[in-house]
């Protein structure tokens, strides 16, 4: 059996897996920028800055950079099987610019989660509530695309 055909009899646990790992990647892009907006509101030093700074490394180490690993796999894996063709769609190019947005936005949280463990966050608690709205402005927009297939 060829190694394609065997995968595409696995699309839709593919498929399972791939919505699974963005379920998982998106409550963490949710939640890390809350997590900032409330370590803005401590000292630095403080036992509550040691506490936000533990929380916000886990949160991104153990959820949120894995689900989107695996998102970016299973996402991959599915979009080269020759049974899906959507690389010859238009709504899937957007779909992948938007991707490429999110995975943009997962690296500046990464970068502020090191800021915060440095106690070098210059930013002010309303900086993160506008940057909370990012990562839902952008599932909205990848989920119509998937779902409408506007083009």
């Amino acid at each position: 059996m060829h190694m394609l055909d065997w995968l595409n009899g696995a699309y839709l646990w593919i498929k399972a897996f791939h919505v699974i790992a963005v379920i998982a990647w998106m409550a963490g892009m949710f939640y890390l920028p809350r997590l900032f907006v409330y370590h803005c509101e401590t000292t630095p030093g403080s036992v509550e800055s040691e506490r936000f700074k533990v929380m916000e490394k886990k949160l991104l180490r153990i959820i949120i950079n894995p689900a989107m690993i695996a998102s970016w796999v299973f996402g991959l894996t599915l979009s080269f099987l020759p049974a899906t063709n959507v690389w010859a769609q238009p709504w899937f190019h957007a779909k992948f610019a938007l991707v490429l947005a999110m995975s943009a936005v997962h690296g500046l949280y990464a970068h502020w989660v090191k800021d915060f463990a440095r106690d070098e966050n210059k930013r002010p608690a309303r900086f993160y509530r506008m940057w909370n709205e990012a990562p839902t402005l952008l599932m909205i927009a990848i989920v119509i695309l998937v779902i409408v297939k506007p083009f």
